[in-house]
């Protein structure tokens, strides 16, 4: 699991801006060789209501990167718990059983994209 926190990285000129006077500044949460070389799966912008979670699953061979837009929410991937606040990002590996949990008083809104080396992406339901 590699957590990306938001709130610890700085903002800084895009880089077709000028450094000086910027129109936008961005934060970098991943590069490239940060994540396996494939094609985007799926990106989805996620609803998770209050006292909610997905059910624990995995992917054959999809690597997600989840991004926190709004609330609060806890993370298990592979037994290790952490918990995501807006503007943190995860990354969660091919074949790693996840389940999440909106843990706070609002809803959990989060992007989610999937990268595959191959095609499909299989889902695998965990049953508990």
């Amino acid at each position: 699991m590699n957590i990306i926190r938001g709130s610890n990285l700085s903002f800084e000129p895009a880089s077709h801006e000028d450094p000086n006077d910027p129109g936008v500044l961005k934060k970098i949460l991943l590069h490239r060789e940060e994540l396996i070389k494939g094609n985007i799966q799926m990106i989805n912008w996620a609803h998770m209501p209050v006292g909610k979670a997905f059910s624990a699953h995995y992917h054959e061979s999809m690597q997600e990167v989840f991004i926190i837009i709004s609330g609060k929410a806890e993370i298990e991937i592979d037994s290790q718990k952490e918990t995501l606040e807006k503007g943190d990002a995860v990354v969660i590996p091919e074949k790693a059983v996840h389940i999440m949990k909106n843990v706070s008083t609002i809803p959990v809104e989060y992007i989610a994209i999937g990268i595959t080396e191959r095609q499909g992406g299989k889902t695998v339901n965990v049953y508990v």
